[in-house]
């Protein structure tokens, strides 16, 4: 075989086992839907919890990227602690491992077949449940397929002195290995997939179990690579959680290549497979007896399991490690609600109450987007676009955990007549309160749209607007404490206030058309202008409503 040959067989294979994986996965994560975001959300409430979820996510979806990245976003999102996080992403490690037990069981022959009942499944199929599962069945036909090409692609190297001098070298020096591992998982971003390329070459003869080893130390730290792409960008805590994988696979690397080069691993390895890795199906005698693709996924296998055995204790010290290593520039954001105690629901007085304080924690949350939004249309400072899209996130969030909160504190009981109305304020002011928190998205579009259209105001227009965000903010911040203490003064307040806002609104868009006319202001500016205003009014509108709550009329 030629050399072009040879790389074109070797690509291909690799080119179809990685389509395999992703299809495979995709299709998994496709019929689980979001019950995996789920899962991860509330099967983490400790780092050993953590751990058994991110190990059977992993299994299931046959990617550990896939649940280290999901693991990332959700910590972006504020939905799951660092801690859990890394608990996650230390069973995502275990739960990867599957797929090389999976290579080194002789399915080979099975490959074709399998494709073709895949095929069959998605294309003689209308149900969306049964493609999925098609998709499933030729990614996992193609990954064995895949096996095959590539290790016919790689039968010249057992005779290239480049590549035997190569590993000659990994065998005198393992941190080499290492190296080469870490290289090649970080290009193709799958552990799975190299991990599969180095048992195809240690079944074809060319590399020794030695030799494999340190590569496959090295594969496991090259994939956090993913982790760590995924968190740029991110927050501040979804960087620490990518961090964290990557130190803690490093760790491990660090821990247990000597004891791979001093022979102990390997007796600890032998061990776990005589007495109890032999329980498990498709296992034969014992070490002596597995073929070497075997040999290597039980490496991989007992090396993610004690590395997190030895390593879950210290999970607090890592999240403290990374929080040293990424320090907060800025004031975290608690995302989860702060008052809705799910075991006060059957104590449907103190639920309402405790539903009444996380809507008025809602309130100021939404105050507080506005005013970034209203900063950031003045200044363009990214930052301040960057807390107001994340506050409203969490507006968005508490709607809908409040909303859920009340339904359930409400449901089934016999209510009071001021329990009932209770409810009904706290389910209506939630959508004002929402309503809000979307008009202050809208400011940052508008000011987006100014800045890329290029967008100028004058001076005097920029200071009428100054005047009415004014009004706005003291209204609306006035209305919510009318809620919070039932204060129809101050609610009264409120409407009266309003009337000022509808008048300003009216006065400035009139001053605004004679600037237009006068050509002061070019016609860009007068729409995105009066959209402005437009929404500063609808604001004071959600507080109006919010003040009628307290005085009854709405």
């Amino acid at each position: 075989m030629s050399f072009t040959e040879m790389l074109f067989t070797f690509l291909g294979g690799l080119g179809l086992f990685l389509f395999g994986i992703k299809s495979m996965s995709e299709g998994l994560q496709a019929v689980a839907g979001d019950k995996l975001r789920v899962i991860l959300e509330k099967g983490t409430k400790t780092p050993l919890r953590g751990v058994l979820t991110g190990t059977i996510v992993t299994a299931l979806i046959q990617s550990s990227s896939g649940t280290t990245v999901l693991a990332v976003g959700l910590v972006n999102a504020g939905l799951l602690p660092l801690r859990q996080a890394i608990g996650i992403i230390m069973g995502a490690n275990i739960g990867t491992t599957v797929t090389a037990y999976l290579i080194g069981f002789k399915l080979s022959n099975y490959a074709l077949p399998i494709i073709a009942v895949g095929v069959f499944l998605l294309f003689f199929f209308k149900n969306k449940r049964i493609n999925y599962l098609g998709q499933v069945f030729l990614g996992f036909g193609l990954l064995f397929y895949g096996m095959d090409v590539m290790g016919d692609g790689m039968k010249p190297l057992r005779d290239a002195p480049f590549f035997i001098g190569l590993m000659s070298n990994v065998e005198n020096n393992s941190l080499l290995g290492v190296l080469i591992g870490v290289i090649f998982t970080g290009i193709v971003q799958s552990s799975s997939a190299t991990i599969g390329v180095l048992q195809e070459l240690a079944h074809q003869g060319i590399v020794t179990y030695r030799q494999a080893i340190p590569i496959l130390f090295g594969d496991n730290i090259g994939t956090t690579i993913t982790a760590l792409l995924a968190g740029i960008g991110a927050t501040v805590t979804a960087r620490r959680a990518a961090l964290a994988h990557f130190l803690f696979n490093m760790i491990g690397t660090i821990i247990f290549l000597p004891l791979f080069l001093s022979g102990i691993f390997t007796k600890i390895v032998i061990a776990f497979t005589d007495y109890i890795y032999i329980l498990l199906p498709g296992f034969e005698g014992s070490w002596n007896t597995l073929n070497i693709k075997m040999q290597i996924a039980q490496t991989h296998g007992v090396f993610n399991i004690t590395n997190t055995v030895i390593q879950l204790p210290f999970v607090a010290i890592l999240a403290v490690l990374v929080s040293k290593i990424i320090p907060s520039t800025e004031q975290e954001i608690d995302r989860k609600p702060q008052y809705l105690e799910p075991r006060l629901l059957g104590n449907a007085p103190l639920a309402l109450a405790n539903a009444s304080r996380e809507l008025l924690r809602m309130g100021r949350v939404a105050s507080e987007s506005f005013e970034y939004a209203v900063k950031y249309f003045f200044e363009h400072h990214t930052d301040d676009k960057k807390k107001s899209q994340q506050l409203e996130d969490l507006v968005d969030q508490l709607e809908k955990d409040i909303t859920g909160y009340v339904v359930k504190a409400s449901a089934g009981k016999k209510l009071t007549s001021e329990l009932a109305e209770r409810s009904y304020i706290i389910l209506q002011a939630v959508g004002d309160i929402e309503r809000v928190g979307d008009h202050a998205d809208n400011l940052l579009e508008l000011a987006d749209y100014a800045t890329e259209n290029n967008v100028r105001f004058s001076d005097t227009a920029l200071e009428d607007l100054k005047q009415m965000i004014n009004q706005v903010k003291e209204i609306f911040i006035m209305s919510l404490e009318a809620l919070k203490t039932s204060n129809r003064d101050l609610a009264i307040r409120v409407v009266a206030n309003d009337d000022i806002v509808d008048q300003m609104e009216i006065d400035l868009r009139k001053a605004h058309i004679t600037r237009l006319n006068e050509g002061t202001c070019n016609g860009s500016a007068g729409a995105v202008y009066l959209d402005i205003l437009s929404n500063l009014e609808r604001i004071g509108d959600h507080s109006v409503n919010i003040a009628g709550y307290v005085l009854g009329e709405r």
